[in-house]
């Protein structure tokens, strides 16, 4: 795919194909930013990779430290019916969470877009299991010592996840990076566009032009793969850490 993208037409359909171009050309990189307008969805995808993970391990990390650490009356009840909520596809409940998304005025917005995905039942699960590993001795300590819940929370739970923190920060990423139905659902106007439904619009439109599509698809795989290699060390660790909590 990215050796394709550096291509030439006439060399794309080579038999039989080379692996290295023996003429590298960025033009398809050129026709996917100026002829088709591919940066504001590039844009678009990288405020919304950027905005939503953070938000997403806030919430989900504070609910799991809640169910985790916290005692009050209906605890376990409340967490089956979160997790019994895994059990319906997700593609039932796009309509009614459109017409909610749509009676609060978002549609078309990067809000619209990022809100409705913000907490599941997966991210909780899981890191109510990391944060039952934390001592309860170590929170009572720090209760003692006059911390509050918010510190205790962000100077004790979150520096103690730190490897699946990191694990979890590149899961949401990948998912907000690759996030196409929901966008391409909610975004009727063009401009709001993320970079796989923008590159699925090329793909029908522009089929005839192979460089260009390829070209679209490895701007959208490149950064995925960057980030994992980056962070590979701490998502196989926050992995390890949380499977042997189960």
């Amino acid at each position: 795919m990215i050796s394709t993208s550096f291509k030439t037409p006439r060399e794309i359909y080579t038999i039989p194909p080379k692996f290295i171009p023996s003429e590298i050309t960025l033009k398809n990189y050129i026709d996917l930013f100026k002829g088709v307008n591919f940066g504001r969805p590039l844009l678009n995808t990288i405020i919304i990779a950027l905005v939503a993970p953070p938000l997403s391990i806030l919430l989900n990390s504070m609910a799991g430290y809640a169910f985790s650490k916290f005692k009050f009356k209906g605890r376990d009840a409340i967490f089956l019916i979160i997790l019994a909520t895994m059990m319906i596809p997700g593609q039932m409940t796009l309509i009614p969470t459109y017409l909610i998304v749509r009676f609060l005025n978002m549609l078309n917005t990067y809000r619209g877009i990022i809100i409705p995905g913000l907490v599941g039942a997966g991210s909780i699960f899981f890191w109510r299991q990391f944060i039952n590993g934390i001592p309860n001795d170590l929170i009572e300590s720090a209760k003692i010592d006059g911390a509050s819940e918010l510190h205790i929370y962000f100077r004790i739970i979150l520096p103690l996840s730190t490897p699946f923190l990191v694990t979890s920060f590149v899961f949401a990423f990948i998912g907000a990076w690759n996030s196409f139905l929901w966008p391409l659902i909610i975004a009727t106007d063009e401009r709001m566009y993320t970079l796989p439904v923008a590159v699925s619009i090329i793909a029908g439109q522009y089929g005839e032009n192979i460089g260009t599509i390829l070209a679209g698809s490895t701007v959208v795989v490149l950064p995925i793969l960057i980030v994992f290699l980056v962070a590979q060390k701490y998502v196989i660790r926050g992995i390890a850490m949380t499977g042997l909590k189960f």
